[in-house]
């Protein structure tokens, strides 16, 4: 018998979590939760953890069955740590929809200023994440929005806090980068070789 994992009503990133905790002694597993953020996060640690995922939706609950594939996890055990960034890395962190405290329309000028001129420069971060209401500049009429796009056409990760998106309800407006969860922030901040705040 499968080993079921509630985590209904949980925030980010428990499920994920509990999850991962619960696939360390469980060959296969059910993991059922109630968001379609939940769903999305849950899927992809395990699918990065080398496991097959098949969703199964019960009118907005999910079960989440999680089963391993030979010869698979043993390969993705290796590469679910990812290797720490290189020294050199840069990971920029965005808290906020305008740059600096003090008068917000300078503010905004300033941030839109900032995200142009990243895009012509050639040093750049590996990665950005949005989080609070730094994620208004990922939705769909950001001033930033075509500088941001452009980046990530060039290579640069974007991480967008899905509980940050769902608290501001604007979800369905992401425009850009990946809507993540604490758990891959977290991991992506600590394993940066420098961590820079906007």
């Amino acid at each position: 018998m499968n080993k079921v994992l509630d985590a209904r009503g949980l925030a980010c990133p428990q499920p994920v979590i509990l999850t991962r905790k619960a696939m360390a002694d469980s060959p296969e597993l059910v993991a059922i939760v109630d968001s379609d953020t939940s769903r999305d996060n849950v899927r992809r640690m395990a699918e990065k953890a080398g496991r097959q995922v098949t969703v199964e939706d019960h009118g907005g609950e999910f079960h989440l069955h999680i089963s391993s594939i030979q010869g698979m996890e043993e390969k993705a055990s290796q590469e679910e740590k990812p290797e720490p960034e290189p020294a050199g890395s840069l990971l920029l962190v965005v808290p906020d929809r305008v740059m600096g405290r003090g008068d917000k329309e300078l503010g905004e000028i300033l941030v839109r200023g900032f995200f142009h001129t990243l895009g012509e420069l050639e040093s750049r971060p590996d990665t950005i994440i949005f989080f609070n209401a730094g994620v208004w500049l990922t939705v769909d009429d950001s001033p930033v929005l075509e500088d941001l796009q452009a980046l990530e056409a060039e290579g640069v990760s974007m991480l967008v806090c899905g509980t940050c998106l769902n608290h501001f309800d604007i979800k369905d407006r992401l425009a850009v980068g990946l809507v993540s969860n604490m758990y891959d922030i977290a991991e992506a901040m600590l394993g940066a070789g420098k961590v820079l705040g906007l």
